[in-house]
């Protein structure tokens, strides 16, 4: 078909592509996201920020809309008292998510991606038919939506990715895979090489991690994926959606062990410039589809966007305004403000913390649970006081 959008193989093929960022974080700090479930039902609520956060990643450098649908499973969507499928039903809210993206896709040359992550069906020791099932029902809407691929994402646990790979591949449409984790492998203990030859085996065009950890700790972690693969003589595209924010002291689990995590992680975001650097690291490592997951909003993206300009042969349409070169500083009306335009100033600097009185690094819980463990067996009921009382008490 004349004009039609080249699709994510073949864009690889010709150079980086961008992602977009993190929805369900970006969309809790603007008050349409519950912290907690941290499910999607904003693209039926308020389709209005959903449509807004899209189009402010398009315009910042995204190459990929990938439709709102992180964790909208139904076992997730019913979980633990959510209220979300009470109202909305699971296809609902990934129809609404679909119909959002492909909007937004169509006002640039973005293509659609669907997306399913791990389920509390896995948490809770569910066999592969019923994990399945989950994402069968995901699957049904993307494909009905046509989307262009499929993005299998956030998995603790290889097993499960393989499973949602076999799902999607179903679909007929490029896979891409993303695990969850750091470079001390899945929470089961299977290396990062071992992973990334299951993932690549099982079908996924595109592997790689996304979330949990922060840039540079995923790009080793990206790293031994690329070993395992050339050890196996397999050759697919290689993906890095990290965090926004420093994790150099997580365990095997990532960010969710921080004392911070979820409300008080400001203080570890990245700067603009920090991505600047992943960007070059991550497209030196052979890595093509780099975006972001938790913490990144659209200036970091632009930032991914504008340091790969030259690869990718364009600016992104948010640079209108802003100069690589902080050549707009030449116009402050502070003489020392205006010492700072040069990008050798900002690439070169070491940011305070920001929190004179804050210890340098805290301590993660590292509680050790997953898949199996008593504590991570999910139900449909809300979680009771003395349930909380009883997790309190697990590592006193």
């Amino acid at each position: 078909m004349p004009g039609a959008k080249k699709g994510i193989l073949e864009r690889l093929d010709a150079g980086p592509v961008i992602g977009d960022g993190g929805f369900v974080f970006a969309l809790e700090k603007r008050g349409y996201v519950k912290a907690g479930p941290w499910t999607p039902e904003a693209a039926i609520e308020h389709p209005e920020a959903v449509r807004q956060l899209h189009r402010e990643f398009l315009r910042a450098g995204s190459d990929v809309m990938q439709a709102f649908t992180f964790y909208a499973s139904d076992d997730k969507l019913q979980n633990r008292g959510c209220a979300a499928n009470a109202t909305h039903s699971g296809a609902a809210i990934n129809q609404a998510a679909c119909n959002l993206s492909r909007e937004v896709a169509n006002e640039g040359d973005a293509l659609v991606a669907g997306g399913v992550s791990q389920t509390p069906s896995y948490l809770s020791g569910k066999n592969k038919e019923e994990c399945q099932k989950e994402f069968r029902k995901q699957m049904d809407v993307f494909v009905k939506n046509e989307v262009d691929f499929i993005i299998c994402e956030y998995f603790e646990h290889v097993e499960e990715a393989e499973w949602a790979i076999a799902v999607a591949k179903e679909t007929q449409l490029p896979v891409a895979a993303n695990l969850c984790i750091g470079p001390d492998g899945d929470v089961h203990g299977i290396s990062c090489e071992e992973c990334a030859v299951r993932m690549a085996n099982a079908g996924a065009d595109i592997v790689g991690v996304n979330c949990h950890f922060d840039p540079f700790v995923s790009l080793k972690t990206i790293k031994l994926m690329k070993q395992g693969l050339e050890a196996a003589k397999i050759k697919c595209h290689l993906m890095v959606q990290p965090l926004a924010f420093h994790t150099p002291d997580c365990g095997r689990q990532g960010f969710i062990d921080l004392v911070e995590f979820p409300f008080a992680l400001e203080p570890r975001i990245l700067t603009r410039w920090d991505m600047h650097r992943f960007a070059r690291e991550a497209y030196d490592l052979g890595v093509r589809y780099i975006g972001g997951c938790c913490g990144f909003e659209p200036y970091h993206i632009r930032a991914l966007a504008e340091e790969l300009a030259t690869e990718r042969g364009k600016m992104p349409a948010a640079s209108e305004k802003h100069d690589i070169c902080a050549g707009g500083l030449k116009m402050h009306t502070k003489p020392w403000v205006r010492a700072r335009a040069s990008k050798d100033y900002w690439q070169n600097l070491e940011p305070a913390s920001g929190r004179p009185y804050a210890s340098a690094m805290s301590k993660p819980s590292n509680w050790g649970v997953s898949r199996g463990h008593e504590h991570l067996v999910q139900k449909q009921s809300a979680t009771t006081e003395e349930e909380i009382d009883e997790v309190k008490k697990f590592k006193q």
